[in-house]
This record gives C-alpha cells, structure tokens and sequence, in this order.
C-alpha cells in the first residue's frame, strides 16, 4: 500500500467515525426514526452528496450504527465471560452484569437495537453475527457446564413436542449437543435477561423495584439455574 492510499484510508476512516457519531447523537435527540442524512451532512459541514459516497441511504448508516452497538455489547458480554477460576453460575451472572451496565450506561444505543422497531427498516444478514454475540457467551457457560458433567437438567422435565423442534433445529444450526430442556431452558433465559433490562432502562420498574442491582442480581442467578446451572451456596 502506498503512503497516499494509505493516507486516503485513514482519512475515510476518519470521516466515517465522524459522520457515525453525529448520527448517534441525533439518535440520541430525535429517535432512530428522525435519522436523516441531510441532517448529519449539515451539523458536520457536508454537502448530502458527499455523505451519501460513504452511507448510500438512511438505512445502511442506521445499520452501521446497529452493528456498531450490537458489537459493543457483544465486546462487554464476552470481556466478562473471559476472567477464569469461576464457577458456572458466577460466569452467567456475571456475562449478565455486564450486558446491564452496558445497557444502563448507553441506553440509547440500547433503545436502537431493543426498542421499538424503526418504521421501515428491516435489518440486513450484516447484524446476525454481532446480534449473536452475547447470547453465544451465555451458550458457552451452559456447553462448559454441560461438557464438565456439572449441568442439572431438571428431572422429568417435558419439552412441548413443537418446542422441541424448534430447539433441535437450533441445536444443528449451531452444531452444538445439549439436552433439550436445557436449551429450552437457555433460550427463555436469554430472552428474559433482556426483558429485565429492557424493563430497568425504559422506565418499567420505577416505583416498583427500587433494590434494582439486588434485584437483577437475584434475578439472573434464578435464570441460570433454571437453565440448569450448579450452584454451590442456598444464598446465591
């Protein structure tokens, strides 16, 4: 690479990570679905031409942004995921912290990839990777438990037949082994983690849960043994 292409990238960089970044806080001001590329242009002294060389529409600069929070949570889950010498619910929780202090300290990027949908945009295959990363993390306390012998499915437990399948079909696609309940179980933990996020950082639990750390915490480990992880202590 010569030094002026290179020289071009970095300046491109640049000025993506510019444009990017008004575009959150206009996010941040308006809502995703005032996103406008004239707006963002015009705060950073660009003709609407210019930006549209680097975002071609509304949609791909909201996707990058998406993908770009989607990532960070990600980042943070799998940060807290990778301290060792824990025992398996510890990890959960842990993974779980981290996915709420991420939300409660962004929380309009938050509201961008678990808020109210952005009237006519459907999210591009780009953002089921980084979408995937904190549920993965999650998956990977349980497999370990699993692989180490130490994961309780719950005796006589039912899978619905239909539910079943779902989660057979879910297990090929990651091409992972666990007992059905267990991956029924993981699956409505992981959509109830963000519930109770989603309820802390959109308002639900005002005047309803005041203890909410305690809460939370209290909370996910319920989540993690209904999965099916051990725990060691009748406090935890």
């Amino acid at each position: 690479m010569s030094a002026i292409q290179g020289a071009r990238e970095r300046a491109r960089a640049e000025v993506t990570a510019a444009i990017k970044e008004e575009a959150r806080r206009q996010v941040a001001r308006e809502g995703a679905v005032k996103l406008s590329l004239r707006a963002v242009a015009r705060e950073l002294g660009m003709v609407s031409s210019a930006l549209y060389r680097y975002f071609p529409s509304r949609d791909d600069l909201l996707t990058a942004l998406i993908v770009d929070a989607y990532d960070a949570l990600g980042a943070a889950a799998e940060g807290a995921l990778a301290a060792d010498g824990r025992e398996p619910l510890e990890r959960w929780s842990a993974v779980c912290r981290a996915v709420r202090e991420w939300a409660l300290a962004h929380p309009h990027e938050y509201a961008l990839i678990y808020g109210s949908p952005v009237p006519g945009y459907s999210a591009p295959q780009a953002t089921v990777v980084p979408a995937s990363r904190v549920a993965l993390a999650l998956l990977t306390v349980v497999l370990d438990a699993h692989a180490a012998g130490a994961l309780r499915t719950p005796e006589g437990a039912v899978v619905p037949e239909a539910v079943g399948a779902d989660v057979r079909a879910l297990a090929q696609t990651l091409g992972i082994e666990l007992p059905e309940a267990a991956l029924t179980g993981f699956t409505a933990a992981w959509a109830q983690l963000f519930g109770l996020v989603s309820f802390e950082v959109f308002g639900q639990f005002n005047k309803v849960v005041e203890a909410r750390e305690e809460f939370f915490a209290h909370a996910v480990a319920a989540l993690g043994r209904a999965t099916g992880l051990p725990w060691t202590s009748p406090s935890d």
